[in-house]
Parts: C-alpha cells; sequence; structure tokens
C-alpha cells in the first residue's frame, strides 16, 4: 500500500489515482508537478506493468492494487485530490456506486477535491462518431439500475481492445457522491487545447466537438 512520505512541504499536492491502469494519468500527475502520486488498480497485472514503467523511467510514482468498492481499498490514507478514469461507470447500481464514493471521499482530505473523467450521459450514439480520435462507443444491448451497457472499443496496436461499463444517468452520479458526503458535484466539458487544434488539419475536432464523448465530473469534500 502506498505509504506516506516523512516529510510534507506545504505547497504539496498529493495525488491518488483511481482505477490508474498501466499508470499513465499517474506519471502525467507526476511530471505536471505533484509532489506524491499514488496509483490503485484492482487488476494486479495492470499494477505490475505500471511498476515495470515506473522501474524503466523513475519519476517516483507509487501503485498498489486495491478494489475502490471497499472501505480499506487505501488503508486509511488521505490525498489532497483523487482522480478516476472510467471507474464510477462500472457501477450496475447506485448503492454500488455510492460504496465506492464513500471509499473516495474517505480518501481526501477535507477541502480536498475528486475528478472523474466519465462518458458523458448525454453522448448521442447515433451522432458523429469519436472513431478519428481512437475509439469507439456502442451500445450493448442491455441495461443495469444506472443506465445502458455501453461497448468502448480502443483501436491501439498491435490490437483493439474492447470493454464494457454502463452509461450512468447524471442523477446517479450525483446521488451517489452526496451519499458520500461530496458537495459542489458540477460537470465540465473537456475542450480542445489550443496545441491540440493547431496539431491537426482544420475540421478534425468537429465530430469530438459536434458530440463529446466524455466529461469532467468534479465534487468536493468539506
Amino acid at each position: 500500500m502506498c505509504t506516506r512520505p516523512s516529510r510534507r512541504p506545504r505547497s504539496c499536492r498529493s495525488v491518488v489515482d483511481l482505477a490508474c491502469g498501466t499508470g499513465f494519468y499517474s506519471r502525467l500527475f507526476k511530471r505536471r508537478g505533484a509532489t506524491e502520486v499514488c496509483g490503485i488498480d484492482v487488476s494486479g497485472e495492470m499494477v505490475d506493468v505500471a511498476r515495470r514503467i515506473e522501474s524503466a523511467d523513475p519519476l517516483g510514482v507509487r501503485y498498489a492494487v486495491g478494489d475502490v468498492a471497499t472501505t480499506d481499498a487505501l488503508g486509511g490514507r488521505r490525498y489532497d485530490i483523487a482522480t478516476a478514469v472510467n471507474l464510477l461507470n462500472y457501477s450496475e447500481t447506485v448503492d454500488a456506486m455510492t460504496a465506492m464514493c464513500r471509499t473516495v471521499h474517505a480518501a481526501v482530505r477535507p477541502g480536498g477535491a475528486f475528478y472523474a473523467l466519465n462518458q458523458s450521459p448525454d453522448y448521442d450514439f447515433g451522432g458523429p462518431s469519436p472513431r478519428p480520435y481512437g475509439f469507439h462507443c456502442e451500445l450493448e444491448g442491455s441495461r443495469v439500475e444506472v443506465g445502458p451497457r455501453v461497448r468502448v472499443t480502443a483501436f491501439l496496436e498491435p490490437e483493439p481492445v474492447s470493454f464494457v461499463a454502463n452509461l450512468p444517468r447524471r442523477e446517479v452520479y450525483a446521488e451517489a457522491l452526496s451519499r458520500a458526503g461530496f458537495t459542489d458535484v458540477a460537470w465540465s466539458p473537456l475542450a480542445v487545447s489550443a496545441e491540440g487544434r493547431a496539431a491537426f488539419p482544420n475540421g478534425f475536432w468537429d465530430a469530438y466537438e459536434a458530440n463529446p464523448p466524455f466529461e469532467l465530473l468534479t465534487a468536493r469534500r468539506t
């Protein structure tokens, strides 16, 4: 489990990256100036890969295996910021998402924040596709309590990777976060950066802006 450094500067921003996978975002946070980063994932195989990457190119990121659905996943440690990319949408019920949110709430210091990147609840499956950006989203054909099930395919090399998750309604996220004790729940669109716009031809981002596939969900711990 990730341990706290013996000395913590006042300006430190510690980050726990939940559902970190192979540590892509964990390493990005460290490069962007976070003084402490811990990545947590339920998959031991993913964490092993993240640790190998860290060993080959050390940044000081720690990794641990843990299930956010259980309250002891983080061992009582608290952070300034918690992040999660495609975590909450694996919940099939409001209660299951609430359990995850309670774990996150316990891991965030008072005054801290939770940032979760999720598929937009308003995504139009019949609208412009995110295929130009390397992935595809389609309805899987069944539903769970929180909403429809969705298959996402990422067109990676050497072969595509596909996974099935859920598309919770906005009110499901709001209820689960509120039950867990979070406040100031808000959604933010993900705008294309000036650098990203300049790197591609005119019109490249039109499909993305017409039918945004992702949104950022934020919440505060008071």
